[in-house]
């Protein structure tokens, strides 16, 4: 299993929001280039970057993102408000390796079909989870179908994984739901990432046990409740 810190963007800073609400910052950053260049020197090989105001529909942060894609070497993955093929054809031109797409993808199975054959391999489907139901449209929608029957769909795809966060979990620093990940890593015959409450060295070891292969740290992270170096060293594969 891999760590990956997740850099989430807003009004062109980092920030962590709380409890995954637009209006609560836990954290702010001015600078998300040296954040994301902080990463790379403590050893992370992949970077999650997440467009917090595309995702809103009230703007966006595409300067940032250019710059982070133009100055790292690390494998960096974007999400946030992506709902074309033209906007993830633009972030792979400019050196995204992969591409997250959420609610477009989950509502509209036709385009995410279209979508995944035309970038094998360089989708992740995002899932935000509670009561092992998926929600989006941020987390006002439930979806009918629970996240084993959308996993087992999304198996039929050329895509590069599954993130499933437990929404119930985000910002809360008190533990993944490790029971919903191993269920879900059961279901997957693609690779499966993890979010939503990682808290410690501890969490990691469990997630990768139960066969997640890979996990976003935000918070834990940049409080320093999970040691930066000490994850990149152990969890790189």
């Amino acid at each position: 299993m891999i760590v990956i810190p997740a850099l989430d963007l807003r009004a062109g800073a980092a920030v962590r929001l709380a409890g995954g609400e637009y209006s609560r910052e836990q954290l702010r950053i001015g600078d998300p280039l040296a954040v994301a260049r902080m990463w790379e020197r403590v050893g992370f090989r992949q970077l999650h970057i997440v467009d917090l105001d595309a995702a809103f529909g009230i703007g966006a942060n595409e300067q940032v993102i250019g710059d982070v894609l133009a100055s790292t070497r690390m494998d960096v993955q974007v999400g946030g408000g992506i709902r074309t093929d033209d906007h993830i054809e633009g972030l792979l031109e400019r050196g995204a390796r992969r591409v997250v797409v959420g609610t477009q993808a989950l509502e509209d199975a036709e385009w995410l079909d279209d979508a995944a054959a035309r970038f094998p391999h360089e989708l992740i489907v995002a899932a935000d989870v509670r009561d092992r139901r998926v929600v989006t449209r941020g987390w006002l929608h439930t979806l009918p179908a629970d996240i084993i029957e959308t996993v087992h769909e999304l198996n039929d795809l050329p895509l590069a994984g599954v993130l499933v966060t437990a929404v119930h979990r985000q910002g809360l620093q008190r533990g993944t739901d490790l029971a919903l990940m191993e269920d879900v890593a059961g279901a997957a015959s693609i690779p499966v990432y993890a979010a939503g409450g990682i808290a410690s060295l501890d969490d990691l070891r469990a997630l990768s046990d139960r066969g997640v292969s890979a996990a976003i740290v935000g918070l834990a992270l940049y409080s320093g409740a999970i040691d930066p170096r000490a994850a990149a060293g152990e969890f790189e594969e």
